[in-house]
């Protein structure tokens, strides 16, 4: 009995160190998104090198804004903090997050491609930002994504057609970026059981375009104004023209009538 219970003490201790000890991916994770980012509000205070070698403990986290399970990250929340900077590529490393919220900061920079390999992310929320640059159709690679929210930032470029393949996206919100061309029509227009995205996922985009967005204004002149408007100036010009040329004619007739005159007054009679 006493051989059982040595081994039953050490598998206990063996599993207590395996839940308090690191995830090397994890601490490279935190480490290179702490050295991307300012914060100016001191609101990560324990956001430290020792604190990113041993993060968690089984389900407890010992950092700020950060979520455990099972000794991993699961969900980084961070918002509404001020934050400055970048969004670091090394976050891919956290390969068991399943929800990242970034959103109302003051990020800069483009979306990285690499969060592609965040293949359990749920939820992605960067919203409320400065991000710059193309929305990456290597997020399609997230298969999980229930999520994506990056309204209120400064995305250019086209949404990628790929975003339509999420078969699990139930919110999808791009509104008030400075997005172009065509809604793709998987988002658009999903069918069955696909949760549908109405105008507001897509408004404040001055250049995007398509359904559920109501048709554009025309910015200038509609075709037929600008052929009316052709049209009369034409006509306009036309009678400008005959009207001058009947001016021209008239002063021409009297000059003549006047020259014949003197004329006929400086001819001797015969």
């Amino acid at each position: 009995m006493g051989a059982w219970t040595v081994l039953l003490v050490s598998l206990i201790a063996c599993a207590a160190v395996r839940l308090s000890s690191s995830d090397p991916s994890d601490e490279a994770c935190l480490t290179h998104l702490s050295q991307s980012i300012q914060d100016p509000t001191r609101s990560l205070q324990n956001w430290t090198k020792s604190t990113f070698a041993n993060p968690c403990n089984g389900f407890t986290s010992y950092l700020q804004g950060a979520t455990c399970n099972n000794g991993r990250i699961y969900k980084l929340s961070l918002t509404n903090l001020s934050l400055r900077g970048s969004i670091s590529p090394y976050l891919a490393n956290c390969t068991n997050l399943q929800a990242l919220d970034l959103s109302s900061n003051f990020l800069t920079g483009p979306i990285p491609d690499d969060l592609q390999y965040l293949v359990n992310l749920a939820v992605l929320n960067l919203s409320s930002n400065r991000l710059e640059g193309p929305i990456p159709p290597q997020l399609t690679m997230c298969a999980y994504l229930n999520v994506i929210d990056l309204h209120d930032n400064l995305l250019t470029g086209q949404i990628p057609q790929q975003l339509g393949l999420l078969l699990r996206l139930s919110a999808f919100d791009v509104s008030n970026n400075r997005l172009s061309g065509p809604i793709p029509s998987m988002l658009s227009n999903r069918s069955g059981n696909l949760p549908k995205l109405n105008a507001t996922s897509f408004e404040g985009n001055k250049d995007l375009y398509g359904y559920p967005l109501p048709p554009l204004k025309n910015k200038g002149l509609s075709v037929l104004a600008i052929v009316g408007i052709g049209l009369g100036s034409g006509f306009a010009s036309l009678v400008l023209s005959f009207t001058g040329v009947c001016i021209w004619l008239k002063i021409t007739e009297r000059k003549m009538a006047l020259e014949e005159g003197k004329i006929s007054q400086l001819m001797p009679d015969y």
